[in-house]
């Protein structure tokens, strides 16, 4: 296994795959890589040389990747939540912060129904 920014990355998968395992580099940015570095996107990870293997770290350190990006993102969400905006006060409640719809939805981010007493819908 090859280990990248500190994750390792599996190594039967092909490149463009595989780094989109590491925090913060998705299909695009991936491409890209590679296309820096001058590596195929089809060779598998284990087929890499040491010379494609350091040209790859190179490239991937130039992006935002792993734990900065994971105390930015959260140092982010902090400060909504300090300024108590908006967005800050659903990040709080745990409720979508899109304006998603939350009447029949949301189950994802509300989590498990909790039952109310009396609250079933009158029929007409």
């Amino acid at each position: 296994m090859a280990r990248i920014v500190g994750v390792d990355i599996p190594s039967e998968k092909r490149v463009v795959i595989a780094l989109t395992y590491i925090y913060g580099i998705g299909d695009t940015t991936a491409a890209k890589i590679c296309k820096d570095a001058g590596v195929s996107e089809d060779i598998r990870v284990k087929d890499l040389t040491d010379e494609q293997l350091v040209a790859l770290r190179t490239e991937v350190a130039k992006h935002h990747t792993e734990g900065d990006l994971r105390r930015e993102v959260a140092m982010n969400i902090k400060r909504l939540t300090e300024i108590n905006c908006y967005r800050g006060v659903r990040h709080k409640k745990g409720l979508p912060v899109r304006g998603q719809n939350t009447k029949t939805n949301a189950r994802t981010r509300k989590g498990k129904r909790k039952t109310i007493a009396n609250k079933k819908q009158a029929t007409k």
